[in-house]
């Protein structure tokens, strides 16, 4: 796995090694998903930048889950982000939940009541809403604000207890609701929630706000930089006044940095949509290869190296800004052109025969699998007199600069034999069903033939032991930038188009996400969903052809 590029972040880190708050083996990270939901990308970035920062400095990283809101979280999500993290390539050195800490934390919020910090208040969360103000105008303190600490305790312990219904009681600190940072504005704490946890069962009917929870979590688990999203920027004075004012943390504690979130062209980087999107039936489930979470990535077919090798070089940024998509299909292609077999795959046949081919006959071509490889493995395909070309590689009326199948022209089989094309049969309805070709026994590839050139070269399949399978040619499901507005209405429909296909009998023996570069038709991954015995399913991975390039150096 590679290693992070030097960067604002690992400069602050140099900065607080070289004062002595942290030494260099100390260092620790951690990555803190919610389990309410599947990973996408944009979690991918997150995950590189936790434990690839931590790893720069021999440091460790913690998975922790952010387990505060009982509604939304599942132990199916639990599951799901312990497999995306491992298939990227990352060991966390602890796994860890917030729930573990409940007891700590509700320890923790009865010693800010009782330092005067921190209140039961009983408005409604409209009342709360509209007392806050806005940037604008000042926040009105509430009428709870003056309970007397014995009061807040007795309230506070009876919450704990269940007496009160969800909504109808919340803990706040008690801070200024006159900030210019709203999120100082007496900030809720606690919840009272009647909900299952998934994790601590009927235990708690209070819930930490993640805004107290997290600064807490990184505390006690010695955590030196909390690296976060840069939405959490304005919260960061709520981070540090917690921890100012509990005794447990006066010395040593983390220190919160935040980066710019990725944001990529035409997708959807919202767990709340991607969820809609899955509810509706828009999808298949959380890991259709048209979605940008890690396990659609995952089943489509695209490497983990080549994600990582994406979030590192886009590197790590103050300021948020919108990725080209099509640079992380530049990295896919990148990784995939070593490492994938190129084989003949045909997705739209038609007929082709050879009139001056022996009937019958079947000889054995040898072919390289990866012509990029030197020294690579070869095998052999079947060629006869019967083949299925590509319908796109024929043109019975060519245009300008056309170099493939038409009337009376030739071209090279590829790793084959030049054929010309010299009969078209159409059926009833005057579609092109078959051509009629003859060969030039002569030029058989890797003879040495040098006779004469020609322009175009196309692939084939041998008609009589080719394999049927089935081929997903995916589309991005969205054509266009998404706002919350419009975002089902923007849904490509044209996401997936389905058909069948024929490849050479070499694949027979292709199994669940392996990956193949069809001949000119892009990269494909056997889909381990929906491929059966009697079924080989592949998924487009990319195609071959890029709109997207590097910037010089």
């Amino acid at each position: 796995m590679g290693e992070i590029k030097s960067n604002f972040i690992t400069n602050e880190i140099d900065k607080d090694i070289e004062k002595g708050v942290y030494d260099k083996d100390e260092i620790y990270t951690r990555f803190p998903p919610e389990p309410n939901g599947f990973l996408h990308i944009g979690h991918a970035k997150a995950i590189c930048i936790n434990f690839l920062t931590a790893k720069k400095y021999g440091g460790k990283t913690n998975l922790r889950f952010d387990d505060t809101n009982p509604a939304k979280e599942d132990t199916m999500y639990v599951k799901s982000i312990k497999e995306d993290i491992s298939w990227l390539g990352f060991d966390w050195a602890k796994e860890l939940h917030a729930s573990n800490y409940f007891d700590k934390m509700y320890a923790y919020a009865v010693e800010l009541i009782e330092k005067g910090l921190a209140y039961v208040d009983d408005q409604s969360y409209e009342e709360m809403k509209k007392n806050r103000g806005n940037l604008a105008t000042p926040g009105v303190n509430s009428p709870y604000r003056y309970r007397s600490v014995e009061e807040n305790l007795k309230l506070f312990k009876e919450m704990k207890e269940g007496k009160y219904e969800t909504g109808s009681k919340v803990l706040r600190a008690k801070i200024d609701m006159a900030s210019p940072n709203m999120n100082m504005r007496d900030p809720a704490l606690y919840r009272v929630v009647h909900e299952e946890h998934h994790n601590t069962k009927d235990d708690w009917c209070i819930y930490p706000m993640y805004d107290f929870a997290h600064p807490i979590e990184d505390a006690i688990e010695g955590i030196t930089h909390s690296l976060c999203s840069l939405e959490f920027e304005d919260h960061r004075p709520l981070y540090d006044w917690i921890l100012d004012n509990l005794d447990d943390y006066k010395e040593k504690r983390p220190r919160q940095i935040e980066f710019a979130r990725l944001n990529l062209t035409n997708q959807v980087m919202s767990k709340r949509y991607l969820r809609q999107l899955v509810d509706e039936g828009y999808v298949d489930g959380w890991d259709d290869p048209r979605m940008p979470t890690i396990s659609g990535f995952r089943r489509r077919g695209v490497t983990p190296e080549a994600i990582v090798n994406f979030c590192e070089e886009i590197g790590v940024s103050k300021s948020n800004s919108l990725v080209d998509s099509g640079m992380l299909d530049h990295f896919i292609r990148d990784d995939l052109k070593l490492k994938a077999d190129r084989v003949n795959a045909v997705l739209n046949p038609l007929k082709l025969t050879i009139t001056n081919y022996p009937e019958g006959k079947i000889e054995m071509l040898e072919m390289e699998n990866n012509q990029d490889i030197e020294g690579g493995e070869k095998r052999e395909v079947p060629f006869g007199r019967e083949l299925y070309v590509e319908r796109e590689d024929f043109m019975e009326v060519p245009v300008k600069k056309y170099f493939r199948l038409f009337p009376g022209n030739e071209v090279r089989l590829r790793g084959a034999y030049f054929v010309t094309c010299n009969e078209v049969i159409k059926d009833e309805n005057g579609e092109v069903v078959e051509l009629k070709c003859t060969y030039d026994p002569e030029t058989k590839s890797g003879s040495g033939f040098t006779g004469r050139k020609v322009k175009g070269t196309i692939h084939w399949v041998e008609r009589t032991t080719a394999i049927k399978a089935k081929a997903r040619l995916l589309e991005p499901l969205f054509n266009t930038e998404v706002s919350s507005e419009n975002f089902l209405d923007t849904v490509n429909t044209d996401s997936l188009n389905e058909r069948e296909i024929y490849l050479e009998p070499f694949m027979k023996k292709a199994k669940a996400g392996e990956r193949f570069q069809f001949v000119r038709n892009g990269y494909f991954s056997v889909d381990p969903k929906l491929t059966k015995e009697d079924e080989l399913v592949f998924n487009r991975i990319v195609s071959l052809k890029s709109s997207w390039r590097p910037p010089k150096k």
